[in-house]
């Protein structure tokens, strides 16, 4: 079993290319693999909207993690109770932890 963090800065409901990443995240979690995602800048969005959340979800239920930046939440005034079950806040060193212990990180490019 491989370990996998998944950093995503965009907001699925602006760019498909996020679907695919989230489904690539869900696949390795359905086949047992250690999968963490990480929500930074807008891609916090995902967690705190009916819309998008499902997604998130999908993902924790498959025993996959979903951490969302705090610095992001803040500066998007998303407060931590607006977030699904689930869903966890901290910082991004947990990122830098995770490529320090070795780990396969995919960091989806914000757009330009």
């Amino acid at each position: 079993m491989s370990a996998y963090v998944f950093v995503e800065p965009r907001d699925p409901l602006h760019a498909e290319e996020v679907l695919h990443f989230y489904a690539f995240a869900l696949g390795l979690a359905r086949d047992r693999h250690r999968v963490m995602l990480f929500l930074l800048n807008d891609g916090v969005l995902s967690a705190s909207r009916a819309e998008s959340a499902m997604l998130v979800r999908e993902l924790v239920d498959a025993g996959g993690e979903v951490l969302a930046d705090e610095g992001s939440l803040r500066q998007r005034g998303i407060e931590q109770r607006r977030l699904p079950p689930g869903v966890h806040v901290a910082s991004v060193e947990v990122v830098f932890d995770e490529l320090a212990a070795g780990r396969t990180i995919l960091w989806q490019r914000a757009a330009a």
